[in-house]
């Protein structure tokens, strides 16, 4: 008989939470329960458990887990063509590039495999648009206070919250944050020598913060002015999450450029960013790249993705999901006032903001919702937040409104004790 390799052997061990703290850098602190098997918005972990998965993966699994027909598409091209690098193009990704261009006011798209490469990509894009149209001294870019646009050093720095950069400096310069739907503080920095303004229509990481449609239309307006581009993080927000299939739809008002990842590949890694011919050529053959980016089989999964998204009748049931589930939570929030203040938000991407009273507890309900088969997320620690697969039935938000009854009750009960 052959010896077992070492690898063999680690192979058949099984894996539980504190494998986690054994063989993982330490840059998360996980759920103690670990999910093994997903449907639509039901995941049962290793044990057996049960849970209604109100996260969507943070956004992500738009469509929920292990869509079938999304399932088709990844099985369809695996048994065809997996990877030819930048070298070549292939099939999906011109399908894809294609049906994104069409149903947006883009006229080229560029793939890479995260929010923040694709944040990265559009950053660098700026910067070398405007150096090359009005020069090097107009390289300053704008962003909000609280905003998220990824965790490279650039999108970080970019993101405007300290927690995320320190211990990272020095980091890179020629950026300004100004508050969040502050339309006087733009007007006070969006000057000549500003080459980019980014803003996410709706801050996720921030608290759950919809953008004032006049807000987004001053940031237009300055943009205009000053020859900057402005420049829509829809990674979050974006691909239905607020009824339409970008939010920009919604506002009436059209950026530059425009980010895009998330939910684009229901879970498979892909992110976009999509601008107009007049951007895209300041870019040239090797001025940026990525060895991954617009892979068969994640331009495969996102085509089918986009296809099933952008229908009306599935981004109107969007839009009815979302009256419903904001109405009950509005009815929640009426019958625990001690422990929230109100519910906020736009489409399906949601915040409960905590009462005074329970100011830095949101991780306190969210734990309690575990305990009761319910996932949920929280945006900083004073907002619990909702981010249901785009497919979220009538049934399963009344399921989730009373497991999350149920939780509240709990977490009363622990702290009266």
């Amino acid at each position: 008989m052959n010896a077992v390799s070492k690898t063999e052997q680690q192979a058949a061990t099984p894996v539980t939470r504190q494998t986690f703290d054994e063989v993982m850098v330490p840059t998360y602190a996980p759920s103690n329960m670990v999910p093994v098997r997903g449907q639509g918005l039901d995941l049962w972990d290793q044990e057996g458990n049960h849970y209604l998965d109100l996260t969507g993966g943070i956004a992500v699994s738009a469509l929920g887990h292990v869509h079938p027909e999304v399932v088709a598409a990844l099985h369809e091209q695996a048994a065809t063509l997996w990877h030819v690098g930048n070298g070549y193009t292939n099939e999906p990704v011109l399908r894809l590039a294609r049906a994104l261009t069409d149903a947006t006011f883009a006229d080229r798209a560029f793939f890479c495999n995260s929010g923040a490469e694709a944040n990265e990509a559009a950053f660098k894009l700026a910067r070398k648009y405007a150096h090359g149209k009005f020069g090097p001294s107009k390289s300053r870019i704008v962003s909000c206070t609280n905003s998220f646009h990824g965790r490279t050093l650039f999108t970080v720095s970019v993101g405007g919250q300290p927690k995320y950069t320190e211990g990272f400096e020095p980091l890179p310069p020629e950026l300004t944050h100004i508050p969040f739907n502050d339309i006087e503080a733009a007007r006070a920095v969006i000057t000549d020598d500003v080459c980019a303004v980014v803003v996410e229509p709706v801050q996720g990481e921030g608290g759950v913060m919809p953008a004032a449609p006049e807000f987004l239309q001053a940031l237009r307006e300055l943009c205009d002015a000053t020859g900057a581009l402005l420049i829509f993080d829809e990674v979050q927000c974006g691909m239905g999450r607020t009824g339409k299939l970008f939010a920009y739809m919604d506002y009436g008002v059209t950026p530059d450029i425009l980010t895009v990842a998330k939910a684009l590949g229901n879970g498979y890694p892909i992110g976009a960013m999509l601008t107009t011919n007049a951007i895209a050529s300041a870019f040239s053959v090797g001025s940026h790249g990525t060895t991954y980016g617009g892979n068969p089989l994640a331009t495969a999964v996102a085509l089918r993705v986009l296809q099933i998204i952008n229908t009306p009748s599935f981004l109107a049931r969007v839009t009815q999901a979302a009256d419903t589930l904001t109405a009950k939570l509005q009815e929640v929030v009426r019958d625990y006032p001690q422990v929230f203040d109100h519910v906020r938000g736009k489409g399906l991407m949601i915040g409960i903001a905590m009462s005074e009273a329970w100011m830095g507890k949101a991780k306190e309900i969210t734990k309690a919702a575990e305990a009761n088969g319910l996932m949920l997320l929280i945006a900083g620690p004073d907002v619990v937040r909702l981010l249901p697969a785009l497919i979220i039935s009538d049934a399963q938000i009344d399921e989730g409104i009373a497991r999350l009854r149920k939780s509240v009750d709990a977490a009363l009960a622990a702290q009266a004790k």
